[in-house]
Formats: structure tokens, C-alpha cells, sequence
């Protein structure tokens, strides 16, 4: 009884993750089970819809009925904006998709932070209090706290997945889904459903009409993924995250600034690793279900701007940011000042999307800075068109630092923490002790050196060895993915660690 409790029943010490045992049971029978019904489209799409709803329950527990509740909405809007021509009808029902989606968001993610806000400004004293969860204990006899509001995994991916599809029915750009079943399989997707890709409709839905195809080439391609994202989330990620970085940005003045920078360059490395590392699983996952999900990365750290950067970072939020978000604003359509006031809008409310705190904001508006004074000097830059290596290896530096200065404020636990690591930067760089830092942490650094030189390989480099991979045998593919595995469960960390932007 204990054994059908623990594999049907929500535990929030053990969510369904990639990097449990257990999932990889559960994939195992979905599998299994897929394989009988891949070839019945209808039957497929439905029988994924329920295996994402029961996936995203082991998540999140009820908090499944959000996504429910999403989807029901965002079908009947899509299916009542296609059989409506009325400028003004149109107008209403995708403006309710939008205020639906961000008020359901805005109350699970920023009630407090709102809430903090209009008390310091208007010296009140309002508190947070879960209605519906109160309202189900009223009316079904549940005990649910109602003195705080729990965030639900993924919200910030589903709800904005599912506020594009209205939007682009709205613009006539696809055609409306019309059944509610290959719908919710479209929203509710468990690959990338709590962490991304965000996917669009028009990428996503023609691939619930055709038929399941895979060709060796992908099935070596989507394994490779799954071993590469297993590695980079379990052996470098989680490793240099354990036993450093965590240490050093929970209580930064106990430490000397030479750490605190190679903190921050390790978690550069981490949040790197974790996030396209889950995507990459995310990717490989879909690919043996027949399932092409969009690319999240392209080795952001090779980015020679800021610009550059986030069009190689979480591409697909880069992407819905700027279609749905900088663009309607005006996009650079209204002169310079207008464009760089939509640019910091689009940043600043970028940064918001990660956080309901300052510091996601302040991250946000340096990275916007950051797009501004790049923009100013590539008109005056001599060095801007320069392609020899010397010029590029400068940018991609520059960039890079930049870009992990930024992360003090996005990694830290709070203002007085980044602060505190400001601190010890900027009055505590004591180089002396390199030496001793290197010696006593040396299986950490020699980690990030391998992580960082893996991802700064030659494009053409990475494709030869993935290339070889996706060509070898099964028998060869069989004794790699053992050896890899083996070195996985050697390397993982006594408790599992989350994925970073399950958080988000």
C-alpha cells in the first residue's frame, strides 16, 4: 500500500524530477505504453495529456488544477477569437486571456512583493492571505494553510506558452485548436512543462497532426542530450554548487574576496549547466516521443555583446519577450529615446519574470545598461566589424565578466548578501591567498575548468564528437551511457538539487 502511496501520491519532499531514479521508471512505462498507442494520433495526444497532468500533479501536487484551469480558458478563448470577426469582441476576449494569465501569475508569484510595496508606501499594514485556499476549505472541507501562498512549479512558463497562443490566434498566425485534448497536451507537455522551452503554437501544434518518425540519427541525437544535460545538471553543476558556491553566497563575509570571485564565476558555470542542461533533457525526452522542441541555447558564453548574449540565453524567453512584450511597446519603430525606454521596459520586466524582489529587477535594468551602452558603442566603436581572434577573444571577455558581475544579484539570497559581496570585491581582493584557495578546493576548480573549456570548444569540435556519438553502434552507445551514468552516481550530491528555474 506504502509502495502505490509513494508512486501515485504527491510528496513534496520528493517531486518528480530528471534527475531521480524514479523518473526515469515513470518515463520507462510511459514508453512502454506509447509504444502501443504512438500510431492512433488521437489516442496519443490524449493518453500524453494525461501522463503531462498526472507528471505535473507529482510536481506540484493540486497545483495541477491550475494548469487545468488555464487550459480550459485559453481553448474557449482561442476557439471563440476564430469564429468572431468583431474588431472589438477580438479585442475583449484576448485582453481576458492576457488578464486571466498575469492575474493568476501576479497572485501566486508577486502578492507579497506587491503587497510590501503599497505598505511601505502608504504606511499600511495589509497581509497575504491564500483565498482560494481558503475558499476550499470553506466549501470542501480542506485544510490547506491560508496564511501563505505556495508559488506553483513552472507557472511563469505554462502561462506564458499559453497568453502567446491567444495572442497569435488574435493575429490570425495559427489556427485554433480544436480539440480540448490535443490542446492540453500542447500547454501541459511534461518534457518542457515546468522549466521551458517556451513553445510556441506554430512550432508545436502542426506536430500533433503527423505521424510519429525517428530516425536513428535523432534516437543517437536525442540520447546524447539526455547523457549531456544528466552530466552537466549532476556532475559539474550540482558538484561545484555543493561544495563551494552555496557555502560562499550564503554568508559571503566569511569568506575572502579572491572566493567570493571564484564563486561567482562558478555560479556563472552552475546556473549554465543546470538550465541548459535541463533543456537538453527536456529536448532528448521529446525527440524519442517524436517531438521537436525549439533550441534554448547556443553557448551564451561565446556571446562578443550583451545583445549577442540573449539571443544565445533561454532563447525562447529572449524570443517571447521581444514578440510579445518589446515589439506591441513600439519596439525601435519611434525614434532612439522611445527605443532604448522600450528596451529598459522589456529588461526590467524581464527581470521581474525571474523574481518578485528588487534584486531580479536590478539584474534586469544592468542587463538593459548593458543592451544601451552597447547600442552607443558600436557607433562610434573602431572595433565593432573586426573579426580577428585577438579583438574577438576581448569582446567575448568583456561580455562574459559583465555578464557574471550581473549574477551577484540574481544568485544572492538577498540585498544585504549581494551587498556583502560587493564588499568583500571591491575591498577584500587579496590575491595572496589564490594558492591556498586553489590547493584546498582543487577538485571543485578543476570541475569548472573542464566546464568552462567544454563549452568553449570549437562549434566545429563539439559537432565531430556528437557526431561520432550519434554514428556508433548501439552496442557502443549501450557502454557509454553505463560509463556515464556510473560516473553520474559517483558524482551526485547526497540530496538531490532542484533545478535552479523551477523556482521561476
Amino acid at each position: 500500500m506504502q509502495v502505490l502511496k509513494n508512486i501515485f501520491l504527491f510528496s513534496q519532499d520528493a517531486p518528480l524530477i530528471f534527475t531521480q531514479v524514479y523518473f526515469w521508471g515513470f518515463f520507462a512505462v510511459v514508453l512502454a505504453v506509447y509504444s502501443i498507442v504512438y500510431k492512433k494520433r488521437t489516442v496519443r495526444n490524449s493518453y500524453l495529456f494525461l501522463i503531462s497532468l498526472f507528471f505535473y500533479y507529482k510536481t506540484s501536487g493540486l497545483f495541477f488544477l491550475l494548469l487545468v484551469f488555464s487550459t480550459i480558458v485559453d481553448y474557449i478563448i482561442g476557439i471563440s477569437l476564430h469564429k468572431t470577426s468583431k474588431p472589438l469582441s477580438r479585442k475583449l476576449l484576448v485582453t481576458t486571456s492576457i488578464v486571466v494569465n498575469i492575474g493568476m501569475l501576479s497572485y501566486y508569484k508577486y502578492s507579497y512583493f506587491f503587497t510590501d510595496l503599497i505598505n511601505q508606501l502608504f504606511h499600511l499594514n495589509l497581509q497575504v492571505k491564500d483565498y482560494i485556499a481558503m475558499w476550499s476549505n470553506m466549501f470542501s472541507g480542506t485544510h490547506f494553510d491560508v496564511d501563505k501562498i505556495l508559488l506553483p512549479v513552472g507557472i511563469s512558463f505554462f502561462t506564458f506558452q499559453t497568453i502567446s497562443y491567444s495572442i497569435d490566434v488574435y493575429r490570425r498566425k495559427v489556427e485554433p485548436v480544436r480539440n480540448i485534448l490535443d490542446f492540453g497536451f500542447y500547454v501541459s507537455f511534461f518534457p518542457q512543462l515546468v522549466a521551458g522551452p517556451i513553445v510556441r503554437a506554430s512550432e508545436f501544434v502542426p506536430q500533433l497532426y503527423k505521424k510519429f518518425s525517428l530516425s536513428k540519427q535523432e534516437f543517437g541525437y536525442a540520447l546524447f542530450l539526455i547523457l549531456n544535460g544528466l552530466f552537466k545538471k549532476m556532475v559539474i553543476s550540482d558538484y561545484v554548487a555543493v561544495n563551494f558556491i552555496d557555502r560562499i553566497f550564503a554568508n559571503p563575509h566569511s569568506y575572502t574576496g579572491f572566493e567570493n570571485l571564484m564563486a561567482l564565476y562558478g555560479y556563472s558555470l552552475q546556473v549554465y549547466c543546470d538550465f541548459s542542461g535541463y533543456t537538453d533533457i527536456a529536448i532528448g525526452i521529446a525527440l524519442l516521443m517524436g517531438f521537436r522542441l525549439p533550441t534554448n541555447f547556443n553557448s551564451p558564453y561565446k556571446a562578443v555583446n550583451v545583445g549577442d548574449f540573449w539571443k544565445r540565453w533561454h532563447m525562447s524567453l529572449s524570443l517571447w519577450l521581444k514578440d510579445y512584450l518589446y515589439i506591441p511597446l513600439g519596439g525601435n519603430r519611434h525614434g532612439n529615446m522611445r527605443t532604448n525606454i522600450n528596451l529598459m521596459i522589456t529588461m526590467l520586466l524581464g527581470g521581474l519574470w525571474h523574481g518578485a524582489d528588487m534584486k531580479f529587477i536590478l539584474w534586469g535594468g544592468l542587463n538593459g545598461m548593458g543592451l544601451l551602452v552597447y547600442k552607443w558603442w558600436r557607433k562610434i566603436s573602431p572595433y565593432d566589424k573586426n573579426r580577428t581572434w585577438p579583438v574577438r577573444f576581448w569582446k567575448i571577455l568583456l561580455t562574459f565578466n559583465f555578464i557574471t558581475f550581473t549574477r551577484i544579484f540574481f544568485r544572492s539570497d538577498d540585498m544585504i548578501r549581494a551587498r556583502a559581496m560587493l564588499q568583500q570585491l571591491t575591498h577584500h581582493l587579496d590575491f595572496s591567498v589564490a594558492l591556498n584557495v586553489l590547493k584546498s578546493y582543487w577538485i571543485v576548480f578543476a570541475v569548472m575548468f573542464f566546464g568552462y573549456l567544454m563549452h568553449w570548444l570549437p562549434s566545429s569540435l563539439k559537432e565531430l564528437y556528437r557526431g561520432w556519438f550519434i554514428r556508433t553502434p548501439v552496442y557502443v552507445k549501450v557502454i557509454i551511457s553505463v560509463v556515464i551514468v556510473f560516473i553520474i552516481y559517483q558524482a551526485r550530491s547526497a540530496n538531490l538539487q532542484p533545478f535552479i528555474y523551477f523556482q521561476f
